[in-house]
């Protein structure tokens, strides 16, 4: 089968063999495990991440966590889906990846694809809205319906988790949903998925936010720099609020959290399936549920952009411009 793989850590994307075009055995199902033909994918700061870590690899290495596809062969205690399913979902971080023609995944954390969108527009939502959600619900504890009288500020609102989480935020609950974008493009796009406000992160935030009158906020979700936004953050959350991330800063001191009480919530969405948690299929339902709000036309895509066909030098674009901290939504690729 065709995949995309590389062996050497950290390489440049000047170089050709940062991620390459190779040929790998078809993959054999296991007990729980679909064999999807995958038709489309999405590209994570994940994917950009464990590409730049170090060392190297024994054998060629795939990377993706969002795949759109067909379902090709079921594993014996498969009880969930049928071959010839439409799939969509975002993988496990153990596991090869989905820049390969055929995918193996536990079908415990697959979704029916959305009827009402095509495999692009479908690949953009899976790893996101699993992040989202779990964010919002678990980690934060909001109550669908619920948050009347409270308001969130959403941190970095126009990439991939930020613009689905904007629409859960808005759509399933009742708080004051705050985004922050830096740039003309994407602070539009942020209203458009429904923030009530907008705020420039690369400003001072509480001026912005009494400028707003919103003033302190009850929860926070920090997606991107939180260790440069993190004294800001602690500023403008109310005593007792929640503040929640995603991603990997150098150091954080949380001494400062304990005068306000406020309590800290880490997100890694690859930790049901990477644990094998009792509740795993929470990641099936939760896909199933996104694929009827989507159907429903509650919430919509948050493809941002489509790079053509999956091949090595489509995807070193896509890394690229994830690297940038430039991208609007997502990054889709299609077809091999």
């Amino acid at each position: 089968m065709k995949a995309i793989v590389f062996t050497q850590h950290g390489l440049p994307l000047t170089d050709p063999a940062s991620l390459y075009d190779s040929d790998l055995p078809a993959p054999v199902p296991g007990p729980r495990d679909l064999l999807v033909e995958v038709r489309a994918i999405a590209v994570n700061p994940v994917d950009t991440k464990v590409r730049a870590g170090s060392g190297s690899t024994d054998q060629p290495k795939v990377l993706g966590w969002d795949a759109v596809g067909v379902v090709r062969a079921i594993g014996e205690q498969v009880t969930l889906f049928q071959p010839g399913d439409e799939v969509f979902y975002a993988g496990a971080i153990d596991r090869p990846g989905s820049y390969s023609e055929l995918h193996l995944v536990d079908e415990r954390i697959v979704g029916h694809k959305p009827r009402s969108l095509d495999n692009a527009s479908a690949a953009a939502l899976p790893l996101t809205s699993i992040t989202a959600w779990e964010l919002l619900f678990d980690r934060l504890g909001v109550r669908e319906g619920g948050g009347e009288g409270q308001s969130l500020l959403i941190v970095g609102a126009s990439g991939g988790v930020g613009s689905i989480l904007t629409q859960l935020a808005r759509q399933l609950t009742n708080l004051t949903v705050i985004g922050t974008a830096s740039r003309p493009e994407t602070q539009a796009w942020v209203r458009q998925l429904g923030a009530h406000q907008v705020i420039d992160h690369n400003q001072p935030l509480a001026p912005q936010l009494e400028a707003v009158g919103i003033g302190q906020v009850d929860l926070v979700i920090s997606l991107t720099h939180t260790d440069r936004h993190f004294a800001q953050l602690v500023e403008v959350l109310r005593p007792q609020g929640r503040l929640a991330l995603i991603d990997d800063p150098a150091s954080l001191d949380v001494v400062p959290l304990k005068r306000k009480s406020l309590s800290l919530h880490w997100e890694l969405m690859f930790t049901r399936s990477l644990y094998q948690t009792a509740d795993m299929i929470k990641q099936h339902e939760l896909l199933e549920r996104i694929a009827g709000l989507v159907d429903e036309g509650v919430i919509k895509t948050t493809l941002g952009e489509h790079f053509g066909a999956i091949n090595a030098a489509n995807l070193r674009r896509a890394h690229e411009l994830i690297e940038s901290g430039k991208a609007k939504g997502k990054v889709v690729l299609e077809g091999f």
